[in-house]
């Protein structure tokens, strides 16, 4: 199986993944922009990308992007039947501006199968050992 794509910037490379063996591959930016601190941008990545049904195509940051600069990614899940560019939102978490420009990999795409099930409301669950612990329930230590 593999993944079609479309490029609607030419220029640009095709995704690849960086190295065999690889989860994801990379998503490069189309255009030239800085992310101030604190802030949010949308970067079109020039690509189209046909996910193919029962799988989902997840954005997540790239690891040396997210260290050496506090970029992360947000909102990133790409259904099989969307056929729209890709874009990334992406968040400065770090105290300088960074400069992306044209052709910088900047994100990267996982492809993993899904599961879609029916929803049923019920009028209580099932309790669990966990049951309501939330946020730190589980501790430090």
């Amino acid at each position: 199986m593999g993944i079609r794509v479309q490029r609607i910037d030419k220029t640009l490379e095709l995704p690849q993944f960086a190295r065999k063996g690889d989860a994801a591959f990379d998503l490069r930016s189309a255009v030239d922009l800085v992310i101030q601190p604190s802030q949010k941008e949308i970067i079109p990545t020039g690509l189209k990308v046909a996910v193919p049904e029962g799988y989902a195509g997840l954005i997540w940051d790239r690891s040396g992007m997210a260290a050496k600069h506090s970029l992360t990614t947000m909102a990133g899940v790409l259904d099989s039947g969307y056929r729209g560019e890709i874009k990334i939102v992406m968040i400065n978490l770090g105290k300088e501006a960074v400069q992306i420009t044209k052709g910088m990999r900047v994100a990267q795409m996982l492809v993993q199968p899904v599961l879609n099930m029916e929803i049923e409301e019920v009028e209580e669950l099932e309790d669990t050992e966990r049951g309501e612990g939330g946020f730190g329930s589980t501790g430090t230590k």
